[in-house]
């Protein structure tokens, strides 16, 4: 096929807490992922683990950036430890925490990688959570103030931001359901609240990361509800299209909870009673504070396949799953960033793509994925075809380059294209590995 347009990124993905380990060292303040794994009263992780040691990443960071450069890898998305770097999450920086991020941006660019920095991956310091977490409009300044804090100190060496990671899994997964840190179970009034504190924390680290570092690229990352045409018609495409972003069905799950009111300034008008009953609530200037991203992140796993109606087309008996259970459909990577692009018209990157596979060490010391490959191949040949009917994406991060800790999984799925023994720390390059160098040496022409 056509190789991807000569300045395509290339990349792969991993975040603080499921790699880095060293959870008390050198000055790391505790953060809410800590607490939420060393409840005694609870048993949150499905395997009983934490990541109080993960890959070891802290320690092995200048072996896993030569296995980055080894397979061609041109860009890395990682995220800071709020609670490394600011340990109560306001007050006083940490320069212990500080060189860990040195030493991993150099080695990155030494190595001629590009380095591309998420500000909050989920791991929120234990110190903003007690005075109120994301319910209490304070932290927006808090936040504000750590984003230029890091910008100033990178400032010249990193160039991309990200600054939440997926703000419907804080939101729905952290203080809804209850799943993931903090373990609350709150109303959907709350959560709105939440949503909208999220917003324009985004927007102050937004203006902040600018005020110190002008050319920076700052985005934000959401998540969501992804629907893809049954049949290739223009009007299977827009039933799609309008059930991707339809407030009135599961809107806490939505990409336009967030991305409405950054861009539009508002929500939409399909949004339910209670959202209507809480934006009735916002200042008109908190509107005015929002600020639009210069790009926006898509993380794609899966997609609803969709009809003509937008109903949802149930999937049929033995679909295509991965190790966790995720419905394999390539086609979203195709239609999820025409119909982003069509609504917000920004630039895209697609910062998370992956699958969970049972991978183990095959008796020639090896680890054989291939249905990581499959999948990967699937995606990414879809990822062309919308990308050559005008979706304007620019990078394409895999998810992830390390086996890590999956959050409320533990280390019951391995998503990384290098297979990592927990009991060692030792690194082994999955086939699938030396397949996406191929991709990203070839510029996609291999696919």
């Amino acid at each position: 096929m056509r190789a991807f347009p000569k300045d395509f990124v290339w990349g792969v993905a991993c975040a603080s807490y499921q790699c880095e380990g060293a959870w008390n060292e050198d000055g790391k303040g505790p953060n809410i992922w800590d607490d939420f794994c060393h409840d005694p009263t609870a048993r949150h992780i499905r395997d009983g683990s934490s990541g109080d040691v993960a890959c070891d990443s802290y320690h092995r960071c200048r072996e896993d950036v030569a296995l980055m450069k080894e397979h061609g890898v041109k860009a890395y998305r990682f995220s800071i430890s709020w609670a490394r770097v600011i340990p109560d999450g306001d007050g006083p920086v940490n320069e212990k925490g500080f060189a860990y991020y040195d030493g991993l941006v150099n080695q990155l660019l030494e190595a001629g990688i590009q380095p591309m920095v998420t500000l909050y991956h989920w791991d929120l310091p234990s110190a903003l959570h007690h005075k109120g977490g994301w319910l209490n409009r304070q932290i927006v300044e808090a936040f504000g103030r750590y984003a230029r804090i890091v910008a100033r100190h990178f400032a010249g060496r990193v160039k991309t931001y990200m600054t939440i990671n997926e703000p419907q899994c804080v939101t729905s997964l952290g203080y809804g359901s209850g799943e993931h840190a903090p373990g609350l179970k709150l109303s959907q009034r709350e959560l709105a609240r939440i949503y909208h504190i999220l917003c324009l924390a985004h927007s102050e680290a937004q203006r902040q990361i600018k005020a110190v570092d002008p050319q920076a690229l700052v985005g934000i990352v959401p998540c969501g509800r992804l629907c893809y045409p049954r049949q290739d018609t223009p009007e299977n495409r827009e039933a799609a299209y309008r059930a991707t972003f339809d407030l009135s069905r599961d809107w806490v799950f939505t990409h336009n909870i967030v991305l409405d009111s950054l861009i539009r300034k508002g929500y939409d008008p399909s949004i339910p009673a209670v959202l209507r009953q809480f934006a009735d609530t916002i200042d008109p200037a908190d509107w005015t504070q929002m600020e639009t991203p210069d790009f926006i992140g898509i993380n794609v796993y899966n997609g609803v396949m969709v009809d003509q109606t937008g109903s949802a087309v149930e999937n049929y008996p033995g679909f295509p799953l991965t190790g966790c259970k995720w419905p394999v459909t390539p086609e979203v990577m195709r239609y999820a960033p025409q119909n982003i692009y069509r609504r917000y018209g920004l630039p895209i990157y697609i910062t998370e793509n992956g699958l969970s596979c049972n991978d183990r060490v095959h008796l020639d010391g090896q680890v054989h994925d291939p249905d990581r490959i499959d999948f990967l191949h699937r995606y990414l040949l879809e990822l062309k075809k919308g990308m050559d009917e005008g979706a304007p994406v620019k990078g394409y991060l895999q998810w992830s380059f390390l086996d890590n800790f999956e959050w409320s999984l533990g280390y019951t799925e391995r998503f990384g294209v290098v297979y990592v023994d927990y009991p060692t720390g030792r690194r082994i390059p999955k086939d699938s590995a030396r397949w996406y160098a191929q991709v990203m040496n070839t510029n996609g022409e291999c696919l």
